[in-house]
């Protein structure tokens, strides 16, 4: 970038930026609502961006899926009633759990049943599993984890459909000890 000085003791340029362009455009976006400013001269081009970056989102490729898993119709909450009977709900809300070892996820992911889509379930409600037995995958971060039984036993029953999104701790099996 070749500069010279002019009469009047102003910088000119033949064709390129100075500090004192770039000070200038910037100064001249301070009080503007622009958050992005390019401007070419000559063969140089000064790209100037405000505020924070932007944030891209990826969403992995498993998700697709969980939003074509069937809509259940969910009932309007209904207003508990007053009086003796609002402690009664609470104890029906808090009903014992059934018997048996709970398998959760140990983090957020993808749970799949199965190795592969076209392979067959690790395991189904009734098989009768070994502890140490893979019972599923949780994808996590393009890493496929295996969940393994922890207490040997029969799955008495399986609460999240494949290829569909798990959060930390949610149930993922219930398993009868043998």
């Amino acid at each position: 970038m070749a500069s010279k000085k002019a009469d009047g003791g102003k910088e000119q340029t033949s064709g390129g930026f100075t500090l004192g362009d770039v000070t200038r455009l910037v100064d001249s976006l301070e009080g503007s609502d622009v958050r992005t400013l390019v401007w070419t001269r000559g063969g140089e081009k000064v790209i100037i961006r405000r505020g924070p970056a932007p944030v891209s989102v990826v969403a992995p490729a498993a998700a697709p899926v969980a939003l074509a898993a069937p809509v259940l119709p969910v009932a309007a909450p209904v207003p508990a009633p007053a009086g003796p009977s609002a402690p009664a709900a609470k104890a029906a809300e808090k009903a014992p759990e059934k018997p048996g070892h709970m398998v959760s996820s140990p983090f957020v992911g993808t749970f799949y049943r199965a190795p592969s889509p076209d392979s067959p379930a690790f395991v189904d409600v009734g098989s009768v599993v070994k502890k140490g037995q893979v019972l599923c995958i949780v994808e996590a971060m393009k890493l496929m984890n295996e969940i393994e039984a922890e207490v040997a036993g029969k799955i008495a029953e399986i609460y999240v459909a494949n290829a569909t999104p798990v959060e930390f701790g949610a149930k993922l099996f219930r398993i009868e000890p043998a």
